[in-house]
């Protein structure tokens, strides 16, 4: 299996770092997809950020008070074949 890299995707126009506000998974998780990550303060509002895909957490990316960059690291997944799928044509 390979691990897997979430980053923190542009959450506003203009916003280019958020503060971890409260983590509502940890390390040892299993986690569907879009259920929340994470809070995210930003000067904007704060925004629940929610998973991309499903699996298993294996690292979390910032404390709660930390600023975290758009693009960077806030969670590591493990689990192959999670990613969501895409749409099947209708016939």
């Amino acid at each position: 299996m390979t691990n897997r890299e979430f980053k923190l995707p542009d959450i506003g126009e203009g916003v280019v770092e958020g503060e971890v506000v409260s983590w509502h998974v940890a390390v040892g998780d299993s986690v569907s997809e879009d259920d929340p990550l994470l809070d995210m303060m930003t000067d904007k509002a704060t925004v629940t950020i929610p998973s991309p895909f499903d699996g298993s957490v294996v690292a979390l990316h910032g404390e709660v008070g930390d600023m975290v960059a758009v693009g960077s690291t806030l969670v590591e997944f493990s689990g192959d074949g999670d990613a969501p799928s895409e749409a099947a044509p209708a016939d």
